[in-house]
């Protein structure tokens, strides 16, 4: 499925660089046309004749290769790709993807793309576990990226560890298996609800929780992938949207999300309910900053949100799905069912706060999906972009 693809493969300075060799070798071979740009470190590693000799295409690595006023547009590579991988990636190049550092083509190509975006590392074993890296790679992860994770071996340092950037055949077969994922749901239209509902008390302050949108975010890319129409209507958080096929709505309070979703779920195939709504919000909001000093002693008196969950179980048809998510802390098996049954969901995903790694502000979830016919299946902690994969093989299932 990679034939006829436009990918770009960014190249930096590390050792490494002579895998990518491999890399476009592999890619030519499937049919894919491969645009390298290189980094002027990369150069160092390995020569542009080499790549432009393997992919038939010359290799951009500054701005201005001439001085007769031309120039190489990021803004059009960017538009030209299906995918675009760096490999190998830097501790240096994955900082500056993270913080928008454009000081080169590559950083400037990588910000300019539509498309999705694969990352391999490769550093020494210190590098790859220092917090700034991994934070970094939190950072690249959160704007939807995919990383290839580094395999564990000698290094250049001939140190043994995790940092050696993953193997070409290894990297071909997570862009295969992207570019060929079964499009099981095409025609059906998705609603998804993802991220927390802000509430209100006064213009600067309001009741939320800790909900990053990550697993709604996740979970529309997964099913635009396969073939969806994707409806995401997102609360307050800051991430963003790759797939063309998903139209994203953004609100704010439990209210704005439940009225956007009774309009979207009469027309849709499913509906997934990631969104973690608060249940309660402020009876009146103040039209003025509250002041301590004024207003001494304050109590809040916390009405009920409309129930999107049981309105939607309400109104759903026999041919419509509907999925929804429980968070619990304590007896969840037992939660997670009775919340199945209230809500007329045709499946729930069922995660704890008690595992490490799942829930909110995690790049990681541990979930249980329980159907409405009483199987549970199991899975272990995962990212969440394969929680994601895990959640719409299930849909799958049903529609099949």
């Amino acid at each position: 499925m990679l034939k006829g693809k436009h990918i770009i493969l960014g190249i930096t300075g590390s050792i490494a660089a002579y895998k990518a060799a491999y890399i476009i070798r592999a890619l030519v071979k499937k049919g894919a046309e491969v645009q390298v740009v290189i980094t002027p470190a990369g150069k160092e590693f390995i020569t542009p004749v080499t790549l432009s000799a393997l992919s038939s295409n010359p290799v951009i690595s500054e701005f201005f290769s001439n001085r007769d006023g031309s120039w190489h547009s990021h803004v059009d590579l960017g538009l030209w790709a299906d995918a675009m991988l760096i490999a190998p990636a830097t501790a240096a190049t994955i900082g500056k993807m993270a913080n928008g550092i454009a000081d080169n083509m590559l950083i400037t190509t990588y910000l300019s793309c539509k498309a999705p975006v694969f990352v391999a590392p490769a550093m020494d074993l210190d590098m790859f576990a220092h917090p700034t890296t991994q934070e970094n790679l939190k950072k690249l992860r959160s704007f939807g990226n995919y990383i290839i994770e580094p395999a564990e071996g000698e290094l250049a340092s001939h140190l043994v560890g995790k940092g050696r950037m993953e193997e070409p055949d290894k990297i071909i077969e997570v862009l295969d298996a992207f570019f060929t994922t079964e499009k099981e749901l095409e025609k059906k239209k998705i609603l998804i609800t993802a991220g927390p509902t802000y509430e209100k008390i006064d213009p600067v302050r309001f009741i939320g929780n800790y909900s990053s949108g990550k697993m709604g975010f996740a979970l529309a890319e997964a099913c635009a992938r396969r073939g969806a129409e994707v409806v995401l209507v997102a609360g307050p958080v800051s991430l963003n949207v790759y797939h063309p096929d998903i139209k994203r709505i953004d609100v704010e309070s439990a209210e704005e999300m439940y009225h956007v979703a009774m309009q979207e779920f009469p027309g849709s195939d499913v509906a997934i309910l990631s969104a973690a709504v608060a249940d309660y919000r402020p009876e009146s909001q103040e039209t003025e900053k509250i002041k301590r000093e004024t207003k001494g002693d304050m109590q809040l008196h916390l009405v009920p949100n409309k129930d999107i969950a049981a309105s939607l179980g309400a109104i759903k048809k026999e041919d419509q799905i509907l999925v929804g998510f429980a968070l619990e802390t304590n007896n969840e098996t037992s939660h997670a069912e009775n919340k199945l049954k209230r809500k007329n969901f045709d499946f729930i995903v069922l995660n704890s706060l008690r595992n490490q790694g799942a829930g909110f502000r995690c790049d990681t979830n541990k979930i249980a999906i329980i159907d409405k016919f009483g199987e549970m299946l199991e899975y272990p902690l995962k990212s969440k972009q394969d929680v994601a994969e895990d959640i719409v093989n299930k849909l799958v299932t049903l529609i099949k």
